[in-house]
């Protein structure tokens, strides 16, 4: 476990203010995830507004409660990324095609553009964008069921 010396909180407005052991306040923190998709609760770095980075969080856990709660939110604010569970449906294995799908954020459907909008993530990941530009994270396409398996496969 990492020694943590600093604190979050939040100004008045709703901004994350990072407050250092030696009393240093710094106002408009932002946290960035190294690794988003492989590993989204380790490597976080805490930046200012002109990104240069004032913290470095080996883990998520390794904050006291209080401050984990406050990255935690505003991460989730900053990012958006639905996970698809399954793919109901497509209206034609040619693109444009609408997508009807189920994911943790509940059902939707969107539209890709290209083939090209389906991109790989490392063995098993793949990123999908909307045309809107919304991207979906589908964590491990090996262990989806079969239906949607047949789907991914006609476009990749």
């Amino acid at each position: 476990m990492t020694e943590i010396t600093f604190t979050l909180s939040r100004d008045p407005y709703g901004k994350l203010l990072m407050s250092t052991a030696d009393g240093q306040v710094i106002e408009g923190v932002a946290p960035v995830r190294a690794f988003p998709i492989q590993s989204p609760d380790e490597g976080i770095s805490l930046v200012r507004g002109d990104g240069k980075e004032v913290a470095w969080i080996e883990h998520v856990n390794d904050l006291p409660a209080a401050s984990r709660a406050l990255l935690v939110e505003e991460l989730e604010g900053r990012e958006f990324m639905p996970e698809i569970s399954r793919v109901k449906s497509v209206s034609s294995f040619a693109t444009p095609c609408t997508w009807d799908v189920a994911t943790d954020r509940g059902d939707t459907q969107f539209v890709l553009k290209g083939e090209e909008d389906i991109r790989r993530i490392g063995a098993a990941s793949l990123l999908i964008a909307d045309n809107h530009g919304i991207q979906f994270l589908i964590r491990d396409m090996f262990t989806i069921d079969k239906h949607t398996r047949k789907i991914l496969d006609r476009f990749l």
